[in-house]
């Protein structure tokens, strides 16, 4: 006896000619088969949430400080999008040439073997690569040296081409990916260093002020975020983090910093000059409305703006910290 034809409606409105199995149905209409290769297309709902979502600290920027402001270490981010503006430039192009490509005036070829000998110290006579096996090997040299010496090669082949467009290339990359160095006046210069970092480190761990912590925090979250960045409310929360220590100091929840140090030049012998030396820099007045500060109504703020004031708050703050 032949088995039954599928029960299922196709969809021009006629009965399938398959041959049905035991539900009933033929293996392409068949509900629990449709339904098993669904699941396997869409992830349950939870499960795709965990896969897809950044960890808490990449959304809200709370790494140790030292790994996102990069002074003493260099990330894959920062080192591949380095190595891609040197090939943007000129490397890529190159290695698709058999030779002679020039890049702002000097010819590729001659770079190579001036960082062949200059560079890497290696003898002369021993030279005898492609422009793919130059580009192949100072690759390879790239991804695997330590991270001060993609500085000290960057060093050398900014200085050799002299190529306006290759430093601002190389420092929109570091000012991207929060690097603690610039390339100014010809050698990578420091713009973050590590008495800094250890200063904001010291702030934002300080549980006895749980507010000012929050505030740096937030302020550093907002600074860092590579995607969206906002360096306005950056600032704000800076100075949020000053009116918090402000009112742990005087005990007063509407406290101001006037408040606080007029408190400490009584109590503590702060000068009356450096008062007011701290109330013109941090000139800023707290009301029912919030902060209102002048630097907040510039047009157009930068990271520079965002870093100066957190660094200088977080400065700020541990001085009167330690004056209580």
């Amino acid at each position: 006896m032949s088995a039954a034809n599928c029960k299922a409606i196709t969809k021009s409105g006629e009965k399938c000619k398959l041959k049905a199995n035991s539900s009933g149905y033929c293996h392409i209409h068949d509900p629990e088969k449709i339904a098993e290769y669904e699941a396997k297309q869409h992830l349950p709902e939870i499960f795709a949430v965990e896969v897809s979502a950044k960890t808490f600290s990449q959304r809200r920027g709370l790494k140790p400080i030292s790994e996102i402001i990069q002074i003493d270490s260099m990330n894959h981010a920062l080192r591949n999008s380095l190595w891609n503006v040197l090939s943007a430039n000129f490397f890529l192009k190159y290695s698709k040439t058999i030779s002679n490509y020039m890049y702002s005036d000097r010819y590729v070829d001659d770079f190579i073997v001036y960082v062949w000998e200059k560079y890497f110290k290696y003898i002369l006579d021993d030279f005898s690569a492609t422009p793919r096996e130059s580009v192949t090997w100072l690759l390879e040299y790239f991804e695997k040296c330590q991270w001060y010496e993609v500085y000290d090669f960057l060093e050398i082949t900014i200085n050799y081409f002299k190529s306006p467009k290759l430093v601002e290339d190389i420092n929109s990359v570091l000012e991207r990916e929060l690097a603690g160095y610039r390339f100014v006046g010809g050698v990578f210069t420091d713009i973050t260093n590590e008495q800094e970092i250890e200063m904001l480190e010291q702030a934002v761990d300080d549980k006895n002020f749980p507010a000012v912590s929050s505030h740096l925090k937030g302020s550093l979250a907002l600074m860092t975020n590579r995607e969206n960045p906002d360096y306005r409310n950056s600032i704000k929360e800076s100075i949020s983090a000053v009116e918090s220590v402000a009112k742990a100091i005087t005990g007063k929840p509407k406290g101001t910093l006037a408040d606080a140090l007029k408190v400490l030049e009584v109590s503590h012998n702060l000068h009356p000059a450096l008062k007011n030396s701290f109330l013109i820099l941090y000139g800023y007045t707290s009301d029912e409305g919030g902060i209102r500060h002048a630097m907040l109504t510039e047009p157009d703020l930068t990271i520079a703006d965002a870093k100066f004031f957190l660094l200088s708050c977080t400065s700020f703050i541990n001085y009167l910290k330690s004056k209580i």
